[in-house]
């Protein structure tokens, strides 16, 4: 019988530099290549573009990240006014639009409870009559990592091992603790908004920075809010395991029970904007999806209420199908020089090309309200066609095609050498600082004492050395106290 070293396959070397799957030396598994440190994303980038698309395609037919989820249909009514900030028909006062949303887990499989403690999924979809806009978001403002080299990495880290296929708190805290930047959302991770009580009483963030454009050309950073109008209510670690065992579904019944009884959920939508230059010379790096937007220096605007009224009549036809994605916009919006988001524009189409199919966009829940026109044809499964119009653009045939040249409206200057290299640091960037705020200003001492006990509970599993240390040197450099009352909880057993 072969030892388990001799059955890894000889290609493998876990001791040679990482290299692409055809064996070239890989640059960095940590920075994407870019237009200067806070320019776009370059299509070239032959390793993050293999990395990603291969992560697209782990799994068939679940989601990969975000498999576990629920949804239902509403409405989007438009309450305030935010026409000097963008031109966007389905942001005008007094403008009604249809949507829908999934709620989902992160990092469990699709049949993993609903109350273990994970970041929460928050998709809207609205059916605009400029084409389908799509807002991915999560419960929480920040997210893990800065760029999406790492991503893959990190969702491996929350999955399972590959010799006994069981999830490893070791593994993520191995990850969490080499890589700085995930200190802020692993700080609300380990908080109270880790277990909400309901999808319906938890808040949801763009996270991301968007671009907003107004009829006039002038150009706004934006930041999305959807407040719980239900309030915000969280569970405690004992009552979230003891659901794990008796409702593992506790969330999507909930959902589903609330909208059939007429207990019709909202949530109201504000915005953080920023002015276009401010983005050049703010204290923190406005793009990078580890830092939040002071609500001092920014205040929210409030733009509207969505409200969900409608259930889904058949679950898989209209949730599981549902495929959304950051680049979906509408004009008068845009996406902004976020790394994580210029490569969720690529990534999460190409993942439903792959989970659902080529012409995942023909499906129902996933089709405008509007008609289209494009070029694009054939493949798996398709529906609606064109009928014997011209295939090709330019033709001499009478089909529209567009060949508009020049500056975009939602674009932004670049300018630099290509590099893999971290964001440009603004004047007070670091990966602790917002994450100390979070825990020693945010955080009652009620809640501090819990973290730390959600924590310990964590390390009492199966960490070992170096990563142990790690954690404690980890979370010292977020909260000195906390850091020390962790390593404390753990040594008295």
């Amino acid at each position: 019988m072969p030892t388990p070293e001799e059955q890894v396959d000889q290609w493998f070397d876990p001791k040679k530099p990482s290299t692409t799957e055809v064996g070239t030396k890989r640059e960095s598994d940590a920075h994407s290549l870019s237009v200067g440190p806070d320019g776009p994303l370059l299509l070239h980038d032959v390793a993050l573009v293999e990395k990603i698309a291969r992560f697209d395609r782990e799994r068939v037919p679940e989601r990969s990240p975000h498999a576990k989820g629920s949804g239902a249909f509403g409405e989007f009514v438009v309450t305030g006014d935010v026409s000097k900030y963008t031109k966007a028909k389905f942001l005008q006062p007094g403008t009604t639009t249809p949507m829908l949303a999934r709620f989902s887990t992160v990092a469990g499989e699709l049949g993993s409870p609903d109350s273990w403690r994970d970041v929460r999924g928050f998709a809207l979809k609205f059916y605009t009559e400029d084409g389908n806009f799509d807002m991915v978001g999560n419960n929480t403002p920040v997210f893990f990592v800065r760029d999406p080299m790492k991503f893959p990495d990190f969702i491996h880290s929350q999955k399972r091992l590959p010799d006994s296929g069981l999830r490893s708190p070791n593994m993520q805290w191995d990850f969490w603790s080499l890589s700085p930047e995930s200190a802020h959302q692993v700080a609300y991770l380990m908080g109270p908004r880790g277990l909400p009580k309901t999808w319906r009483n938890m808040n949801g963030y763009s996270s991301h920075t968007y671009m907003w454009v107004n009829e006039d050309g002038e150009k706004f950073w934006v930041k999305y809010h959807f407040l719980t109008d239900q309030g915000v209510e969280n569970m405690s670690n004992e009552e979230a395991a003891k659901l794990a065992g008796e409702d593992a579904d506790v969330h999507r019944r909930d959902l589903f029970d609330a909208i059939k009884d007429g207990n019709f959920p909202s949530w109201t939508l504000h915005v953080q904007i920023m002015p276009y230059e401010d983005a050049k010379t703010y204290r923190f790096n406005p793009f990078d999806l580890t830092k939040i937007w002071s609500k001092n220096d920014y205040p929210r605007i409030e733009v509207g209420r969505f409200t969900l009224n409608q259930n889904p009549i058949n679950h898989y036809a209209q949730i599981e199908q549902a495929a959304f994605s950051p680049s979906n916009t509408v004009p008068g919006t845009g996406v902004s020089p976020d790394k994580m988001l210029l490569s969720r524009v690529f990534s999460y189409p190409d993942a439903q090309r792959n989970r659902v199919g080529t012409n995942f966009n023909q499906l129902p829940v996933n089709a405008p309200v509007v008609k289209t026109n494009n070029y694009d044809k054939e493949g798996h499964m398709q529906y609606h066609h064109t009928g014997a119009a011209p295939v090709y653009a330019p033709n001499s045939y009478g089909r529209a095609y567009q060949d508009t040249q020049g500056v975009v409206d939602n674009g932004w200057e670049a300018d630099g050498e290509l590099v893999r290299m971290a964001y440009t640091l603004h004047r007070d960037d670091d990966d602790f600082g917002q994450a100390h705020t979070l825990v020693r200003e945010v955080y009652s001492e009620e809640e501090r004492q819990e973290l730390v006990n959600t924590v310990v509970d964590m390390l009492k599993s199966d960490l070992e050395e170096p990563v142990l240390s790690n954690v404690f040197a980890y979370w010292k450099n977020i909260d000195a106290e906390v850091g020390q009352a962790i390593e404390d909880g753990y040594r008295q057993g």
